[in-house]
């Protein structure tokens, strides 16, 4: 089972309102992926739940209390150092400059309807917003936009450095006059840069990633060097350390990895046998042969899965990735 159908089986254990209170934390995109994952579920076995309460468990056996109820602590001991007035504007600069509502709120949206918003906008305008969603869903966006416009936009997103503040507002009450909800103004401008666009170009699937690249390097080959740079690619799984790679294969679905690996050159397989036992690398090299021929398609997508799952762990600080010779966290 992956993250999500354990996630699935633990809300369904919980009932009806401990589970909408748990969702309510959640982002949209892990909203929809627990979502489609609860409703993917027919029938779930005793062993099944047991194997979700037992990861839950081993997971939150290896987490702390700091960090959580932060924000209200934060505001507290603000409040008590520097009286209400002068805490409140600095209050406001740290916890509510961190996030947008109106570009938020697209998070929620479907792809199509996204790119359909903002096609006609200004390429710098997409650009922002495509850097303020979550990598694969910028990349679903990006998909269908106009040809014309997708490397300009990527090229844009990887060369953002320093967006002025009353810009970024700007355009978050534009977002947010189309939806409901508080206004919240933005502070901060750390937005896009050469990872955000590197990140979305590993999230999209593999023809249409190399069609945008040569596109970027033949107007800027430079840029396009430094975010090859930064791309993390299925063969570079050969360079993880083994502790780094058990901790993905623990991760993966079997299913998954048997696709991924229909397409993968002979020294990642090597390092993922390398790093099961005996008897699981005899079994999966025994299911690789049953498999049979794979459309390319579906071993690209299983293979962006895993690239997916190995960066929610670097990001997470669980394993540590390299691709051009940097560390890539």
């Amino acid at each position: 089972m992956n993250g999500a159908q354990r996630a699935a089986i633990l809300l369904l254990t919980l009932g009806e309102q401990d589970a909408a209170e748990v969702l309510k934390h959640l982002s949209a995109r892990d909203v929809q992926a627990v979502g489609t994952a609860m409703a993917a579920l027919s029938s779930v076995s005793r062993e099944h739940v047991e194997h979700a309460l037992d990861k839950l468990n081993e997971d939150m056996g290896r987490q702390t209390s700091l960090g959580v109820g932060t924000e209200e602590y934060i505001r507290k001991i603000l409040v008590n150092a520097l009286g209400e007035n002068k805490a409140g504007g600095l209050i406001d600069r740290i916890l509510l400059g961190r996030s947008s509502k109106g570009l938020e709120s697209l998070k929620w949206m479907e792809s199509r309807a996204i790119a359909e918003m903002i096609n006609q906008e200004h390429p710098q305008i997409i650009a922002l917003v495509l850097a303020h969603l979550e990598p694969d869903q910028a990349a679903e966006v990006i998909g269908y936009l106009p040809l014309r416009v997708r490397s300009d936009a990527v090229m844009r997103i990887a060369t953002l450095d320093g967006v002025q503040p009353h810009a970024l507002n700007e355009l978050d009450e534009i977002m947010e006059r189309q939806f409901s909800g508080n206004n919240k103004k933005l502070k901060s401008a750390n937005v896009g840069g050469l990872k955000a666009a590197a990140d979305i170009l590993n999230a999209m699937e593999g023809s249409r990633e190399a069609e945008l690249m040569t596109a970027i390097r033949s107007h800027d080959d430079a840029l396009g060097g430094r975010i090859e740079d930064l791309m993390f690619v299925f063969e570079d799984l050969a360079e993880l350390d083994d502790r780094g790679m058990q901790t993905l294969l623990r991760e993966v679905p079997s299913g998954t990895l048997i696709t991924a690996l229909k397409g993968a050159e002979p020294e990642v397989r090597e390092k993922i046998f390398a790093n099961m036992s005996k008897r699981a690398a005899d079994m999966m090299r025994d299911d690789l042969e049953v498999k049979g021929p794979v459309r390319l398609s579906e071993v690209d997508a299983a293979q962006k899965e895993v690239l997916g799952i190995a960066r929610k762990l670097s990001d997470a600080g669980q394993l540590s990735l390299a691709a051009g010779g940097d560390e890539f966290v």
